[in-house]
Parts: structure tokens; C-alpha cells; sequence
């Protein structure tokens, strides 16, 4: 079982940049395609983006593609999330996620396709 452990939120002004954090340990981490999602009060968790096991490909949900970037390092068994020309809808808790599963890479985009989160790191962003 892998633990999942996020860092890195903070509030920022619009147009503003965060590079969010999320550490592993307790598992194999190579073996986990990572997600980031993020949730509002009372709204399900939405997909960010995720990550193929080895990094060689990324995928975004549109309303970020363009604006943030995935990036894992299985030495150091961290994903992150660079996060660029912030918006105020881009507030929201933000989750790492880990799936053990193995599906079409154009999965991954739904909440129960993951196995594993962290806590939430808050980011708020200023208008």
C-alpha cells in the first residue's frame, strides 16, 4: 500500500505560479500511473492531469493544457505539478492520486480509477 503525501498549496495572485508536490513511499512507485485532481466543497473530484508509469507521457483536462505541467521522478518517487498563469477558478483542494490498474492511457480520468490519495493541499488564488 502506497501513502501519499502533498505539499506545495498556498494562495497566489491570478497570473501567478505554484508548484505543488506530492511524495510516495510504501510502495513501488514506477508501478503506479499518478493523477492530480482537484475538488470543491460539495463538487466531485476532478481530473487535472495525469502521468504514465515511466513519464513518458502526460495528459490534461483542457480548462489546464497550456498552463500546467506533470512531472514525476522515480528516483526520488515524487509527482508534481508546476502550475502557471493561475486563475481564481483554479482554486480548489488539490489531490495526488496513485492507480495500480492498467488501462487505456486515455483513462485515468475519473476519480475511482485510482487506488490511493493523499490529504489535499489548498491553493487559492486571488483575483
Amino acid at each position: 500500500q502506497v501513502q501519499l503525501v502533498e505539499s506545495g498549496g498556498g494562495l497566489v495572485q491570478a497570473g501567478g505560479s505554484l508548484r505543488l508536490s506530492c511524495a510516495a513511499s510504501g510502495g513501488t512507485f514506477s508501478s503506479y500511473v499518478m493523477g492530480w485532481f482537484r475538488q470543491a466543497p460539495g463538487k466531485e473530484r476532478e481530473f487535472v492531469a495525469h502521468i504514465t508509469r515511466s513519464g513518458g507521457n502526460t495528459y490534461y483536462d483542457d480548462s489546464v493544457k497550456g498552463r500546467f505541467t506533470i512531472s514525476r521522478d522515480n528516483a526520488k518517487n515524487t509527482v508534481s505539478l508546476q502550475m502557471n498563469s493561475l486563475k481564481s477558478e483554479d482554486t480548489d483542494v488539490y489531490y495526488c492520486g496513485a492507480s495500480r490498474m492498467y488501462y487505456s492511457s486515455l483513462w485515468y480520468t475519473r476519480a475511482n480509477e485510482y487506488d490511493y490519495w493523499g490529504q489535499g493541499t489548498q491553493v487559492t488564488v486571488s483575483a
